[in-house]
């Protein structure tokens, strides 16, 4: 038997899919931001050379650029969650 797809049961299914979803997520400080912001946010803070300091990777120290770090972060998650924790305890200071 083939598994169905969360929206073949009709409209209220999607309707119970997404309230689980929105609710899953309403204690994570990070939902609905984008990585973009984040990082910008964080450049605007520090600056790239600061930022390095902090999170020591290449792409932070290296010729750094918006681009090239989101690239990384995209593909690295142990440096994702470094930037996403700087960005909270920066957030909340």
């Amino acid at each position: 038997m083939k598994n169905s797809p969360p929206w073949s049961g009709g409209f209220s299914n999607l309707i119970n899919m997404t309230d689980k979803n929105n609710n899953s997520q309403e204690n994570n400080p990070l939902h609905g931001i984008r990585l973009i912001d984040m990082l910008e946010y964080l450049v605007d803070e520090y600056g790239w050379e600061n930022l390095g300091y902090e999170i020591k990777i290449k792409c932070f120290n290296s010729n750094p650029s918006i681009k090239s770090s989101l690239k990384f972060l995209r593909k690295t998650q142990w440096a994702r969650d470094k930037v996403e924790k700087l960005y909270l305890k920066t957030i909340r200071e």
